[in-house]
């Protein structure tokens, strides 16, 4: 039986003989249902239109996305890390040709996710490389495609390797998680955030919201506590869900000021507006 894919998120579904009567993560308001209804669709077909496009981003860090864009269009980072490379993040796509490259750098040990917006095929990435997926419990509810390889932690943080920590936020979804890696960004520190704290335009903050393509805002005591949990970490580098969303250098600082910015901009009263 195939596994069915939403079109407009990429979420996977379990094998079915039948298409799924809904997307529940496309019905929540932090995500859409396209004005011409839900659409599905399976990894062949997918296949025959798009690919998985390898960039280097450093030393022990690979970054992939679909190509042409698919879904959400979000990228994936592999990492080369004590226990093995990690799977930072998932795309829909698996064909062989992945399946190959990543064998080639020696498979998976380990996959976890921001967030239910880039769950996808994940379940397919782990049964091709018998790899553990982490994902917060708050936000096991979002899981589609329930399976025994999903590993759901509850503390503010979990090591996956040496210096590898997932680090839980809130924010975006109630279980949003960022990865600490200690020794990327050139051993300066490196954060990937995914949209728990989005790369902005300027590469010299971040965004903070409930849902993007809504435009939803989150409260100031939602962005105050990511703050607080990234506060003990050192970073310089900043690894968005996007291509070309990175920010290089004072990483750190961005997420201060941009925390700092955002609670003045949602608790201002306006009368700046009126100037």
């Amino acid at each position: 039986m195939p596994s069915f894919i939403c079109v407009t998120c990429g979420t996977g579904f379990p094998p079915s003989d039948r298409l799924p009567a809904n997307c529940p993560i496309c019905e929540d308001e932090r995500q859409y249902v396209p004005l011409a209804g839900q659409q599905w669709t399976v990894m062949e077909t997918i296949g025959r239109r798009h690919m998985n496009a390898f960039r280097r981003l450093e030393d022990g860090v690979l970054g992939l996305a679909m190509a042409p864009v698919f879904a959400i269009g979000q990228r994936a980072l592999i990492l080369r890390t004590s226990i093995g490379n990690i799977l930072w993040e998932c795309v829909p796509l698996l064909d062989q040709a992945t399946i190959d490259i990543v064998n080639g750098l020696g498979g998976l040990a380990a996959i976890a996710v921001s967030h239910p917006h880039y769950y996808s095929t994940m379940v397919d990435w782990s049964h091709a490389f018998n790899a553990p997926i982490h994902l917060h419990e708050a936000d096991r509810q979002w899981v589609m495609r329930p399976d025994p390889a999903i590993h759901f932690w509850n503390d503010e943080t979990l090591a996956l390797a040496d210096g590898v920590t997932l680090v839980h936020c809130g924010g975006h979804f109630a279980g949003g998680t960022v990865l600490h890696w200690s020794q990327g960004g050139a051993g300066r520190g490196a954060l990937a955030t995914g949209d728990i704290a989005q790369v902005a335009a300027d590469h010299k903050h971040v965004a903070f919201m409930r849902s993007y393509p809504n435009y939803l805002p989150l409260s100031a005591p939602s962005v105050e506590r990511i703050g607080r949990a990234l506060e003990p970490f050192a970073f310089d580098v900043i690894y968005g869900a996007f291509f070309e969303r990175d920010i290089k250098q004072d990483g750190k600082g961005a997420v201060r000021r941009s925390v700092a910015r955002y609670i003045k901009a949602v608790r201002d009263d306006g009368s700046a507006d009126r100037l």
